[in-house]
């Protein structure tokens, strides 16, 4: 898989996560990874999530995505617009986001079956085949449509993983 296809315009490290926003923004450091960045990230949503399904309801999950989108859609603007970047790499919050909704939705589901939805999810993201290509093209550029864009490919990028397990379901 391709590391990033998300350029950036200035070296990013640690002291970005002093801010609040970049410490989302960036998965709380996993964004920080110079070899394959989104990889990280959604490894690091992988674990997070383990951990919160353990102690979360499945309505509290549920608020927890709401939330999360919204505070993820801030901190994307916030450390985009810091960055001086469209759609750093680093930021991987949108990763988090979309692996979120999908283990969320497949629950309950045992290792193999998460393992291959983060395969099938990683590709989406990263090769962006239509429609997610589209979805990645819709909302570029800066402010609060720019950071909406940044997460609204990975969420059309769920739902086409979501899409490819619900007709494997079917046929089989």
């Amino acid at each position: 898989m391709p590391t990033s296809d998300k350029p950036t315009h200035r070296p990013v490290g640690l002291k970005d996560l002093s801010q609040l926003s970049h410490l989302i923004a960036m998965g709380f450091g996993s964004g920080l990874s110079k070899i394959a960045p989104g990889t990280c990230g959604t490894l690091w949503a992988w674990l997070v999530y383990a951990v919160l399904l353990t102690h979360l309801s499945n309505t509290a999950m549920a608020a927890l995505l709401v939330v999360s989108l919204v505070v993820g859609w801030w901190a994307c603007k916030k450390t985009s617009d810091s960055l001086g970047v469209p759609d750093s790499g680093h930021i991987v919050w949108d990763e988090v986001i979309g692996f979120w909704l999908i283990l969320w939705l497949i629950a309950p589901s045992d290792f193999l079956l998460q393992l291959a939805a983060f395969i099938v999810f990683r590709f989406f993201d990263a090769v962006k085949p239509q429609p997610v290509k589209w979805a990645d093209q819709s909302f570029k550029g800066t402010g609060w449509r720019g950071a909406w864009g940044i997460i609204f490919d990975d969420l059309v990028a769920a739902f086409c993983t979501l899409l490819v397990f619900a007709i494997v379901k079917y046929l089989f």
